[in-house]
């Protein structure tokens, strides 16, 4: 007999056939309904899948619980069959908010998209980037020459912005790291910190000559000429977690690995 959950449960996978075949096995437990339909989203993936399924919820609130079935799994929980109902009804909720990125191009043309985790922009040539820094109407840095700059939420220090050598950010804390990828010029720019309430341009200088794109996530734009970013509250998802392994614990216990 399938242990019913007093949720609608719907399962996602990353398409591996170890994590369809457990999806299989979860759906003749525990049920499942269509995505759209769902009060509970459960992701069997790694941190890849995590991110592309809070980007699907991204407008209905669905909070998401995943299982790790990927290599890093940073946002995901440990794998098991067993007692699902009573793992979801103890869970702790971490609510995360991104980043509004409005992309003008060298054509002029104005495209949109949200980052959970960072913006990005990067050079598209093997020259560098010359990239002006504007926050809040002040230019905060006349010409930056880099491999390229990005905008990182909390949620989002512990990814590139990481590997960038930029800080890390208590996951509740109002604000957002500005971090310098292989800068040049200003040699010793390491970066900044922001408030979450700071809005942030960047323009391209030589732009014809030195193309730059711009990336929220997973999605690209390229040739930009200016990008405007800030972090935008109308759009939020929840994640869940076992008890002691919170989004925020796991971010802290980052900052004392060595």
């Amino acid at each position: 007999m399938a242990d019913r959950p007093a949720e609608r449960i719907s399962f996602v996978t990353n398409g591996t056939a170890e994590a369809d075949a457990a999806a299989a096995r979860l759906r003749m437990r525990y049920g499942d309904v269509a995505f759209d339909d769902a009060e509970i989203i459960v992701a069997l993936g790694g941190d890849g899948l995590m991110l592309q399924t809070l980007h699907r919820v991204m407008k209905t609130g669905v909070p998401v619980y995943g299982m790790n079935f990927g290599s890093v799994g940073f946002m995901m929980n440990a794998f098991s069959e067993d007692d699902l109902c009573e793992r979801l009804a103890v869970t702790q909720q971490t609510q995360i908010y991104p980043l509004s990125m409005e992309v003008l191009s060298t054509s002029g043309r104005a495209e949109k998209a949200l980052a959970l985790n960072e913006v990005s922009l990067f050079r598209s040539s093997y020259q560098a980037a010359k990239i002006q820094i504007i926050v809040d109407d002040e230019t905060r840095l006349e010409e930056l020459v880099c491999d390229g700059v990005l905008l990182a939420t909390p949620a989002g220090s512990t990814a590139y912005n990481l590997s960038a050598h930029g800080p890390i950010l208590p996951i509740e804390a109002p604000l957002l790291a500005l971090t310098p990828i292989s800068p040049f010029r200003p040699r010793r720019w390491r970066g900044a910190i922001l408030s979450n309430h700071a809005v942030v341009k960047f323009i391209t200088r030589e732009a014809a000559k030195r193309p730059v794109s711009a990336v929220a996530d997973n999605v690209e734009f390229q040739n930009v000429l200016e990008v405007t970013v800030r972090e935008d509250r109308s759009y939020g998802v929840t994640l869940l977690f076992d008890p002691g392994t919170s989004l925020e614990e796991r971010v802290l216990s980052e900052q004392f690995r060595y």
